[in-house]
């Protein structure tokens, strides 16, 4: 009987087709990388177990927290905070930025306002997002700029004192301690590793004339940004639970008529101190209150309508409303997109609280009892991948303590999640680039599972 063999002529037919094919490479780049992305696809549509149960589920399950989060995030949360960081690129100047966070300013400093200023807002991952950007783009310090992104969900006020009445008091402390240091060491390490390209980009920018702020007094600024950040915490105010304070209770209780006041004030600024044109401001703030009689139980429609007459009064107003409303956009068209995107994958593969995803919930409960470096390494990833909205990370923690979770890994959990989701990193690697956000996302879970190993220690 013949025997297969490959003679040398086929064997080197072959080797001049792949030789062809990496100089086509080599010659037509975008293209073979067009290719490959339409065969990936191809592939992963051909092969989708569309019909069995988990799948069809997850699908499901992604839908529905993409709903869940245009429902309640993108207009109250998301909006405003795109306001805000249109307002920092206009009317903050780059002088500013540059003294107070930009690569040669002071590090006490720099690194102090970086924290304090992200730890106020009390927003989500993907919240703080556009804000970071304004601050980035405007000329603000990797280190700083790091330092903000991380504080404004981790260094969370309102959320760090419900873990402490919720999960404990060490937890609580555990969590405030490590959210503080994260936000210093990690920014202050970004820094370290980027210092060469931070100083290129610092000699840069010195050749730049400053921004203006429109001769404006230093409180009239400040009080504009301080108005519009009321509007976005009075908004997202959580709703109370029995254990919180009467203050918590009373806050909830008028949050919105606390947010239409921050809105009249911020309309009145404008109008009086900043000489916008009134009747679009006046047209917006009477529709809004007939809204609000007629509707009482939508407020969120009255929300909605007085973000959309800001627009048009925005609009309307040459010059520095413009300007403010054409940097909105900007940010809006770079951010939301990869957001949505990614929450609608985050959905998908991890579910929503109660419900599951792709990934079975079991597998993640099972794997992060006890205390070992793989349990506080699995909870920091699985905390930096799914999405928390702001303050439901503490139910959650809870119920999964409740199913065997060590203390440990509900740390790390509690350190990298509410920083870090899915949608944030795709957002940050449009920002700064996917070197940078590997770095950055590597660095908060390690130091997450790092911190949780060390508590769960002393705290089995």
């Amino acid at each position: 009987m013949a025997t297969l063999s490959t003679s040398p002529a086929s064997t080197n037919a072959f080797a001049d087709a792949l030789n062809r094919l990496r100089a086509m490479a080599r010659d037509y780049p975008a293209e073979f990388k067009w290719l490959g992305g339409i065969v990936a696809v191809f592939l992963l549509v051909f092969f989708m177990p569309v019909g069995t149960a988990r799948f069809d589920n997850a699908i499901l399950e992604g839908l529905a927290l993409l709903n869940w989060y245009a429902r309640e995030h993108v207009m109250l949360c998301l909006v405003p905070a795109f306001f805000i960081a249109g307002a920092i690129a206009v009317f903050i100047s780059q002088n500013a930025v540059m003294k107070y966070l930009g690569p040669a300013a002071h590090k006490v400093a720099a690194y102090g306002v970086a924290s304090v200023s992200g730890s106020i807002l009390a927003v989500c991952s993907c919240t703080v997002l556009p804000l970071f950007g304004g601050i980035y783009r405007r000329g603000a310090g990797l280190g700083p700029a790091i330092a903000f992104l991380y504080s404004g969900p981790a260094i969370n006020v309102l959320a760090i004192v419900l873990t402490a009445k919720i999960l404990g008091v060490e937890l609580g402390v555990a969590r405030a301690v490590g959210a503080v240091s994260f936000a210093l060491v990690i920014g202050l390490i970004m820094h370290w590793i980027y210092r060469r390209e931070e100083q290129t980009r610092a000699a840069n920018q010195q050749g730049f004339a400053p921004g203006s702020d429109q001769g404006r007094p230093l409180g009239d600024t400040a009080a504009f940004f301080a108005l519009q950040v009321a509007v976005l915490v009075f908004a997202n105010w959580a709703p109370a639970s029995a254990e919180d304070s009467a203050v918590w209770h009373a806050i909830f209780a008028w949050k919105w008529p606390l947010t239409a006041l921050a809105g009249l004030g911020l309309a009145g600024l404008l109008v009086w101190r900043w000489r916008w044109r009134w009747p679009p401001l006046a047209a917006t703030a009477a529709i809004v209150a007939v809204l609000s009689i007629l509707l009482p139980r939508h407020p969120e429609l009255a929300f909605s309508v007085g973000l959309i007459g800001l627009t048009l009064a925005a609009a309307t107003q040459a010059g520095d409303g413009e300007e403010w409303l054409g940097q909105t956009w900007s940010f809006a068209k770079l951010i939301l997109p990869l957001l949505l995107g990614g929450v609608l994958l985050a959905g998908f593969l991890l579910g929503r609280p109660s419900h599951e995803g792709i990934i079975p919930s079991e597998w993640v409960g099972m794997a992060v009892g006890g205390n070992s470096l793989t349990a506080n390494a699995l909870a920091a990833l699985v905390g930096a991948f799914m999405y928390f909205a702001t303050l439901t990370e503490v139910p959650i923690v809870q119920g999964l303590l409740g199913a065997g979770m060590g203390k440990g890994p509900a740390l790390a959990l509690l350190l990298a999640g509410p920083a870090l989701s899915l949608p944030n990193m795709l957002v940050i690697r449009g920002i700064l680039g996917t070197e940078k956000t590997l770095v950055y996302c590597a660095l908060v879970v390690v130091m997450a599972t790092l911190s949780g190993v060390l508590f769960g220690t002393f705290y089995p």
